[in-house]
């Protein structure tokens, strides 16, 4: 029923209710507590003149007259009408009427129970006597000695009591009819903000709504992170939780607590940001930063993340592969003019040079003699026979270690490797050298060693250059794009559980080492 009816309607509806409900119950406490303060007043005064009368000379004289109601019934009479009481009734220790508005009742005994003043204690009540329902007071009249010889009863009707909060009621209903109109205008207010703060949409719209936003975002490719203003997450898709590595509820944490450093800093960070490489775990992310706005004003910041490192590696490896093609391109002409070399020596009868010459230049193959034997993994041995043409392309060489050995491939190591030899590569310069070995335990252990004839790395920095987006080479056009490669390697080799240092290498350069254990196969699941 309530899917028919407008969110307007409704919050309208709820609010007059509610305001409904407030006036009324502030009205029946205001009238109550009106009722209260006039029967308190009329009390007091009841109270004050009963006292008075109780303690009259006069009146504590004429007990001993021979008929104390000639001098006390008008006494009371006065009183009464000064006071604007009902009554003051005056009795004898009996009950025994000496004074009533009704000259008649005097001489009767009272028609309620005088017990309470007669023992000495003020009696105060609502009791139902000849002139009706009375709000009364009665108290002790005490002779010289401190005898009880008497009681002096004053009261008011309660129809008066009635007639004085009656009075008042107009007045109070006035402010209750006020506060109902003024309640009615901010109701109807608050409806039409709030309805002009959802964009008056309905709430199965605003459900809708949620729940394709909810879908477009963890449906979508790219990592997508939202802060608020305070810099807290507001929202993480099913991709960014995949690339960042996020566990449990995040939503409502600072971003500090959360994110990468390099990737907090990022969204921190007072200006936008577009492909920007950063290091988050052991994978490379390119994010944009955008500042989302409403209404011209900032509500927070928004992060798209992209996962760059399988491109970062692919790109890698056909870096690798058309140096590899360009070396094997030149090593065929090469081949060609050798051939012709021989075919010549042949026609000129000099069997024997051609003989020495074919001995001399088959040993000297460009691109055989760069891995060692003993390894076999087909990535790794891949990997260095392209990074020994790229470095002959830029007039290094890279040597391997013939002693090297490793049977396993992996993608961790063609990473570390990778990065390694780059970065030995870029610090030795033209005409440098790359030396490289590998080793790999009886247990499946890994150990990787590059050493190079560059400048070396100074000691204040050996622990600086494994940060994220340290680097002592030029900042890239992109900007981002540096300080990478040693962060990865180190968050790899962390991962695995295994080391990396650096130190002095024998030929002057720095020498990284990289210690990896043996993986720990995954314990068998049996089902029941």
């Amino acid at each position: 029923m309530l899917r028919s009816v407008s969110l307007r309607v409704q919050l309208l509806a709820l609010q007059l209710a509610i305001v409904l409900v407030t006036v009324v119950s502030a009205g029946g406490l205001a009238a109550w507590l009106q009722s209260e303060q006039i029967r308190d007043s009329y009390q007091d005064r009841m109270i004050a003149v009963a006292d008075s009368v109780a303690g009259l000379p006069s009146v504590l004289d004429a007990f001993d007259d021979p008929d104390p109601s000639a001098t006390i019934q008008p006494l009371a009479e006065l009183i009464r009408e000064a006071s604007n009481v009902t009554y003051v009734v005056v009795t004898d220790e009996a009950g025994i009427r000496y004074s009533h508005p009704d000259p008649e009742r005097i001489g009767e005994p009272v028609s309620t129970d005088p017990s309470v003043p007669l023992s000495g204690e003020v009696y105060v009540g609502t009791q139902t006597g000849t002139l009706g329902r009375s709000w009364r007071v009665k108290v002790p009249v005490f002779d010289a000695g401190g005898t009880v010889i008497g009681t002096v009863s004053v009261g008011t009707l309660e129809s008066e009591l009635q007639d004085d909060l009656l009075e008042d009621i107009p007045a109070l209903l006035a402010w209750l009819a006020g506060a109902a109109v003024l309640g009615t205008l901010g109701a109807t207010w608050v409806t039409h903000v709030v309805r002009r703060r959802i964009f008056k949409l309905e709430p199965d719209e605003i459900a809708t709504l949620l729940e394709t936003r909810d879908a477009m975002l963890h449906g979508i490719r790219e990592g997508v992170v939202a802060l608020d203003d305070a810099g807290r997450i507001a929202l993480v898709n099913d991709e960014a939780r995949r690339l960042l590595d996020l566990g449990g509820d995040v939503t409502g944490r600072p971003a500090a607590d959360v994110l990468e450093p390099t990737l907090a800093a990022v969204a921190t960070d007072d200006a936008d940001v577009t492909d920007r490489l950063v290091l988050a775990g052991v994978r490379i992310l390119v994010v944009n930063r955008r500042s989302a706005t409403s209404d011209g004003r900032p509500v927070g910041v928004v992060l798209t993340l992209r996962d760059r490192t399988e491109l970062h590696d692919a790109l890698r490896e056909l870096e690798g592969a058309r140096s590899l093609t360009e070396a094997l391109r030149a090593q065929a002409h090469e081949f060609s003019n050798h051939l012709h070399v021989v075919s010549g020596l042949l026609e000129l009868g000099r069997t024997d040079d051609a003989v020495s010459f074919i001995d001399r230049v088959g040993r000297g193959g460009t691109v055989t003699r760069t891995v060692a034997a003993g390894v076999t993994a087909p990535a790794v041995s891949a990997l260095l026979l392209a990074k020994a043409a790229t470095c002959r392309e830029r007039g290094l060489t890279l040597r391997v270690d013939p002693e090297s050995r490793l049977d396993d491939d992996g993608d961790e190591l063609v990473t570390i490797l990778g990065n390694l030899v780059d970065n030995a590569a870029d610090a030795t310069g033209h005409g440098g050298t790359v030396d490289v070995r590998i080793d790999q335990s009886a247990d499946g252990g890994v150990r990787i060693v590059v050493a190079d004839d560059g400048p070396g790395v100074p000691v204040e920095r050996r622990t600086l250059i494994f940060a994220a987006g340290f680097t002592s080479k030029a900042a890239s056009p992109g900007g981002g794009g540096r300080g990478i490669g040693l962060a990865l390697v180190h968050r790899i080799v962390r991962r695995r559980g295994g080391s990396v240092t650096v130190r002095d290498a024998a030929a002057g350069g720095a020498e990284f080492e990289v210690v990896l254990p043996a993986r720990v196969p995954a314990p068998m699941v049996v089902g029941p």
